[in-house]
């Protein structure tokens, strides 16, 4: 009998030992292999005089940091993931001593695809447009361009068109070291104001310089370097913005 107790302590203790001696199997969060199931959006802030702005959709805060004049959210990648659906945005500054009015809108965004909003005017006129991006992955070394018309003024502003150096016709013609584009074909052309081309094959791994001119005319208005190497198979937006009047730019992002 006592045997038979020893003998069901010590196997009660061994069993106890390798149960404590169980190994750890650490948890690892799973991959999210289903993104065809959401929408991806990107926000560009044109709105001149902006500097504190967060992004809400559906009430819930998707921005760390304040999105500023000239701005995209989020900086470090193609785009937020989104619920399909009909979603509320919502744009503001959350200073309370602002003078900016918030933005609120309404977008039905589609499984699997792809958008891009703009915001523009002024902080006490903002006003909105969200494009569906046409994401196309070229078969060769290409990139794919597209070009953003979003200048701020107070009155109408005649359209624009967009020169390449690289894409002249020719030996380059200088009038006060700006070449003039005479013999040559925009590669985007006739921009209207608060719109957006859609994407075109454009060369990767170059640096280009790209000139914005009014439609029909020889002075350039602005002047932008792409100082970035466009990634083959990758898609990017260019957006003229600023106050026409003052401080304007291009600034280029990745679209996809």
């Amino acid at each position: 009998m006592k045997f038979s107790k020893l003998l069901i302590f010590i196997l009660g203790f061994f069993l106890l030992f390798f149960i404590s001696c169980k190994r750890e199997i650490p948890q690892v969060a799973g991959l999210e292999t289903e993104l065809n199931k959401f929408a991806t959006v990107q926000i560009f802030n044109a709105t001149v005089k902006a500097v504190r702005n967060y992004v809400y959709v559906d009430g819930v805060q998707v921005s760390g940091s304040a999105l500023a004049l000239g701005g995209i959210f989020p900086a470090s990648a193609y785009g937020i993931k989104v619920s399909p659906g009909t979603r509320s945005v919502l744009v503001k500054d959350t200073l309370l001593s602002t003078t900016q009015i918030p933005i609120t809108f309404s977008q039905n965004f589609e499984a699997g695809k792809s958008y891009t909003t703009f915001t523009y005017d002024t902080t006490t006129n903002i006003k909105e447009v969200t494009v569906l991006n046409n994401i196309v992955i070229p078969t060769d070394t290409s990139a794919r361009l597209r070009f953003a018309n979003f200048v701020y003024n107070t009155s109408a502003l005649p359209n624009v068109d967009i020169y390449s150096f690289r894409k002249i016709s020719g030996t380059p013609v200088f009038l006060n070291g700006t070449p003039v584009f005479t013999s040559s074909t925009p590669v985007f052309s006739n921009i209207a104001t608060n719109s957006v081309t859609d994407f075109i094959p454009y060369s990767s791994g170059l640096t280009d310089t790209l000139y914005v001119y009014a439609t029909g005319t020889t002075s350039p208005l602005i002047v932008k370097q792409l100082v970035i190497s466009l990634v083959p198979s990758r898609s990017y937006t260019s957006v003229y913005n600023g106050s026409f009047k003052g401080i304007k730019a291009v600034s280029t992002f990745a679209t996809y």
